[in-house]
């Protein structure tokens, strides 16, 4: 059966909208059922993601954030690719912000990294899924890249984006990860500088060839694996948000739930909590980081720096 591709682009809230620009899979990784649950990579035209952007930006929408399955694989079977649909988006009048949802390290290209240095619109935020940091695992996975390549990404990124935020997805426990290849992971995600880890304990999938793998790790040892690579992520973040406080960064504030501070996330994404201030809702407003609060790392801010 051939699935067209179903454009949506959802309000999150009145300040940030989720533009669905792919839809669908063609890699296959060993571990995931999503080729066969939402079949073949297929996407829309760039001229009806651009009509959604304007609708966006009629709305009053100030942010939206590029979503798929693997939206780097954008425009496959035709002209046009992820590069030109960003640069397209980047004209649309009203849309103070863009930020691109998680997109493949190998499609992830250095045109696309440095239009992002150069625009005012893309924020210096990017989510890279690098799943593991062996070698030896990602070819069992099936991924389309080494750890070579990766870190590739990431210096690029860091050489002409220093601010940026750079999450990263992790698998722990896959099947045929040794302790010494979960080390080599470790080890890996130790070197480079990223801002944050979203850490999941392998889990089974019916169907998947990750089944004929014979090494299984423990349930137990799964855990423990995760609580050492969150260890890390807690520890890199805390870096990161370090580096900004007693700066100041531009806020595109939300409107909060009843009782809760008012919030809003930086260019760069860090969350950011302040006295509440109606005026500020849906408007972006350059602020004092001030300290860091909590187990997120989230940023107070005691004052405006300016409007």
């Amino acid at each position: 059966m051939i699935r067209r591709f179903g454009a949506s682009c959802s309000r999150g809230d009145r300040t940030r909208y989720f533009l669905k620009v792919q839809d669908g899979c063609d890699y296959y990784c060993s571990y995931c059922t999503i080729p066969i649950a939402r079949g073949r990579s297929r996407s829309g035209s760039i001229e009806s993601m651009v009509e959604q952007a304007r609708h966006v930006a009629a709305e009053g929408g100030k942010e939206i954030i590029i979503t798929g399955v693997n939206i780097g694989d954008f425009g496959k079977g035709t002209d046009h690719n992820f590069f030109d649909l960003v640069k397209a988006l980047d004209e649309v009048d009203g849309i103070e912000r863009y930020r691109i949802s998680s997109i493949e390290p190998n499609l992830l290209t250095d045109e696309i990294i440095e239009w992002v240095a150069q625009s005012h619109r893309f924020m210096p935020h990017f989510h890279i899924p690098l799943q593991s940091g062996c070698d030896e695992v990602l070819k069992i996975m099936r991924r389309h890249y080494d750890t070579a390549l990766y870190a590739s990404k990431i210096e690029k990124i860091r050489s002409i984006i220093p601010d940026a935020f750079i999450g990263v997805d992790l698998i722990v426990g896959m099947r045929g990860e040794t302790p010494e290849f979960f080390e080599q992971s470790l080890q890996f995600c130790r070197s480079i500088d990223v801002s944050r880890l979203h850490v999941f304990p392998y889990s089974e999938r019916p169907g998947t060839r990750a089944l004929g793998i014979d090494y299984v790790v423990s349930p137990q040892e799964k855990s423990l694996r995760a609580h050492k690579m969150l260890a890390l992520s807690d520890e890199k973040l805390r870096n990161f948000t370090s580096r900004f406080i007693g700066t100041s960064r531009p806020v595109l504030f939300e409107q909060p739930p009843k009782g809760h501070p008012m919030h809003g996330f930086t260019d760069n994404y860090l969350r950011v909590e302040t006295t509440y201030n109606p005026a500020l809702v849906n408007n972006i407003a350059v602020v004092s980081l001030d300290e860091i609060i909590g187990d997120e790392m989230n940023v107070k801010s005691n004052s405006l720096s300016q409007s």
